[in-house]
């Protein structure tokens, strides 16, 4: 079930890449994905992969925030000799992801009072 998952998370990346839907960011390069990471993301193409995941959560589970989402994108931070302690993660990421699959239609704002981003239907099209 899981290689299955990541499977078709690695194929919609990919076809996030060669069609130009989503950009990388320069500055996406320097920056860390968490408070709990201690590195960059060693992957060349995280970006893509995080936006095919972000999509797909979205369509599981919309309407989601930017804040739902940083929670699912969180770990465990090392605080040296003291408890490790659970972190959100970047917030900046997912805004600049979210920003840029509603550019291309692939998500909206939800009109309900339950605020979030739910899939359009030219999303749930590109999903499958």
């Amino acid at each position: 079930m899981v290689k299955k998952i990541e499977d078709s998370l690695t194929n919609i990346s990919t076809k996030l890449k060669n069609e130009k839907i989503v950009e990388m960011p320069e500055w996406a390069n320097f920056v860390k994905t968490g408070v709990s990471r201690e590195r960059v993301p060693q992957q060349l193409d995280w970006w893509y992969l995080r936006t095919a995941s972000i999509l797909r959560k979205i369509y599981l589970h919309g309407p989601i925030g930017a804040e739902r989402l940083s929670k699912r994108y969180g770990g465990r931070k090392n605080r040296g000799y003291k408890p490790e302690r659970f972190k959100r993660g970047s917030r900046k990421i997912i805004r600049t992801i979210l920003q840029q699959l509603e550019e291309k239609n692939l998500v909206k704002k939800s009109e309900k009072q339950k605020r979030g981003r739910i899939i359009t239907e030219e999303g749930k099209k590109y999903l499958t």
